[in-house]
């Protein structure tokens, strides 16, 4: 963005008087890391009722605290606030879309601090933050009400000092607001890295990997507020029933152009609270998830392995598909997470999933080679693919993070490859887009295990024609976010010749 252009305001899902329509913009759902309550956190307040911006403010200031998922924090602070439906999408907006904005946010008030953003309370610091967000991005909160509200808050909750500092910066925001401008005389990697908010060491990877267009998109694309989709329970309804169903009552729905059993749905809010959810008619799912059990291409009668499935979706999606007939060993390597495979598999009514506990590496001491038709390694990876859904990924992790967690895929790829049958197909999937993690993993695989060939989906062929690296199809997909507005992911499928 050069000094010419207009700041990046985007409607907000709230009105001037902190209401919304109560939908957030981002899902919930569970994360990797459980979330806890810091002491130092923001200074709650006593007997009255926390406002949305309270409830954000807590939240942003516990997740600097403790280094916690965003998410976690957030559906704790909402439970124990009690918000209204409308005050808990106003929380959910200002919450990821401070996250999300976190470098150019800081940049801009790095010049109403005269002692710097790092010497502030972090309280005070979350506070200028959620603000400024309001403020710069958002174009249905008048700007002096965010003001007023963040000076009450400063009253509250610190002194008076705090509180004429907090109105001081957000006021000298106010008058310069049309100077907050991205400059003109920055790198590219400098000028991705603050327009659209992403760790300059990532964009520069990106670049590398995908070049500075494609980089502006995807960095783009993961500020976008992510869709709500679900996958059809085909063995108790079809898609196209689902469809009427949902437009009957209300929804806007439409079929997902990417996933056969997929159905986006817009104005939803948590699908996980309807009949149609508990009664196991659907679950809801990425669509570039869902297509991880299209490349297992499973059928009735066959004995599967999922390497790592929790929280079970990709589990219960081949289960749907080989119409409840078979046997599928669902491992993971988290004891606590047992009862989410189970959980899914008795609300969708599927008796062919056991699940399984330990570590994937050693599955090969627990079952005898060549035991499986397909195998399914959605390895652990960095998640760069679903930053959308969870913002704070991207100012969490490092390159040296890629590097281990690519070292350990090599070595589970190897590990379960021998549980393989002959002719059987091996599916490994991950949710980033890192090329270390995704096809090099792969092709270092093929290159040394010769009996092994990669095998194309028809299914991609068909439907993905478009994606990024559609062209390479010989060593699997990788979806970009922006490609079809869904979560970046990689899948290869290869069989192990007869």
């Amino acid at each position: 963005m050069s000094s010419s252009d207009k700041r990046p305001r985007r409607p907000s899902q709230s009105s001037g008087n902190g209401s919304s329509n109560g939908q957030g913009k981002r899902s919930s759902s569970p994360a990797n890391r459980n979330g806890s309550s810091n002491p130092q956190s923001a200074p709650k307040v006593g007997a009255r009722k926390l406002s949305a911006r309270d409830v954000a403010l807590n939240v942003l200031t516990d997740v600097e605290a403790s280094g916690s998922y965003s998410n976690l924090q957030l559906n704790q602070a909402l439970v124990q606030a009690g918000l209204e439906r409308a005050d808990a999408g106003l929380t959910t907006e200002i919450v990821y879309g401070t996250i999300s904005h976190l470098n150019t946010i800081d940049y801009f008030l790095g010049r109403f601090v005269a002692k710097g953003m790092h010497k502030l309370q972090p309280w005070v610091r979350s506070l200028l933050r959620l603000s400024f967000y309001q403020i710069y991005y958002l174009d249905r909160i008048p700007p002096h009400a965010a003001v007023n509200e963040a000076v009450n808050i400063a009253k509250r909750r610190g002194h008076q000092g705090i509180s004429g500092m907090v109105n001081g910066v957000l006021r000298n925001v106010l008058r310069q607001l049309d100077e907050l401008v991205i400059p003109d005389n920055l790198s590219a990697v400098q000028r991705i890295s603050l327009q659209y908010s992403h760790p300059e060491w990532l964009v520069e990877r990106w670049v590398q990997q995908f070049g500075e267009s494609v980089t502006e998109q995807i960095c783009m694309s993961n500020n976008e507020p992510p869709a709500v989709s679900v996958r059809v329970n085909t063995n108790k309804t079809t898609r196209e029933q689902m469809l009427k169903t949902l437009n009957d009552a209300g929804y806007y729905a439409q079929p997902s152009t990417i996933a056969p059993d997929g159905i986006l749905v817009g104005g939803s809010g948590n699908m996980a609270l309807t009949d149609w959810y508990r009664d196991g008619m659907l679950s809801i799912q990425d669509e570039s998830s869902m297509l991880v059990a299209e490349a297992v291409q499973p059928e009735p009668g066959m004995s599967i392995l999922d390497c790592c499935a929790a929280p079970g979706g990709k589990t219960a999606h081949i289960a749907e598909k080989m119409h409840n007939q078979g046997h599928i060993i669902a491992n993971d390597i988290h004891e606590h997470k047992r009862k989410l495979i189970d959980d899914q598999a008795q609300r969708l009514h599927l008796s062919v999933i056991d699940t399984a506990v330990g570590d994937a590496m050693a599955l090969p001491e627990r079952y005898e080679a060549a035991s499986f038709d397909r195998i399914l390694l959605d390895a652990p990876c960095s998640g760069l693919g679903v930053i959308r859904r969870k913002p704070d990924l991207k100012w969490n992790k490092s390159a040296s993070d890629i590097k281990e967690i690519a070292a350990l895929q090599r070595r589970l790829l190897e590990r379960v490859s021998s549980l393989l049958k002959p002719g059987g197909i091996l599916v490994y999937s991950t949710c980033t887009i890192e090329q270390s993690e995704n096809e090099d993993v792969v092709r270092s695989f093929v290159d040394t295990h010769p009996q092994f060939e990669p095998v194309v989906v028809p299914l991609f062929a068909d439907k993905l024609a478009h994606a990024t690296a559609s062209e390479q199809a010989a060593l699997g997909v990788q979806i970009l976010p922006q490609d079809y507005h869904s979560d970046g992911f990689y899948i290869a499928a290869l069989r192990l010749k007869p």
